[in-house]
């Protein structure tokens, strides 16, 4: 493991948790003595998503967690919820075991998702995932969420 501060190779570990689907390590570089974290958690063979166009892209956990924290933002949502909701849908989406997953299943667990955290942040994530063309689209979304309450 290189070291951040200096890109020394020699490190060692100080101490070992679990940190939720990660394992958080700390470590100590011998060669400049200063201390970093890292996170290791288990690589699945990733599924290609396929776009509305038909493009391919390999599953992102970080494109997913940044479209997350986008529809979260200026909500009092905490971080570990929005990283649980992440690690639920990289699952879910692993889980399916097909090599191609349409991008429409993983923004419908999103907003499944963001539906149980935040009814505000399933809006904003909605405004963007669903082509809401005007402001009576938006009340329909609105009208269907105050229904399922």
């Amino acid at each position: 493991m290189k070291c951040p501060h200096c890109g020394g190779g020699n490190s060692r570990v100080i101490d070992t948790r679990v940190a939720g689907e990660a394992i958080r390590r700390r470590r100590e570089c011998q060669d400049c003595h200063q201390r970093f974290t890292t996170y290791e958690r288990v690589a699945l063979s990733s599924p290609m998503i396929v776009k509305r166009d038909g493009r391919r892209e390999p599953f992102d956990r970080d494109k997913l967690m940044l479209g997350i924290q986008k529809a979260c933002a200026k909500r009092p949502i905490a971080v570990e919820d929005i990283e649980r909701l992440v690690t639920q849908v990289e699952h879910q989406v692993h889980s399916l075991g097909k090599a191609e997953v349409d991008s429409r299943v993983v923004g419908d667990l999103v907003m499944e998702g963001l539906r149980e955290l935040d009814d505000i942040a399933y809006i904003l994530f909605a405004s963007v995932y669903i082509p809401l063309a005007d402001l009576e689209s938006m009340k329909r979304e609105v009208d269907r969420l105050l229904e399922r309450r």
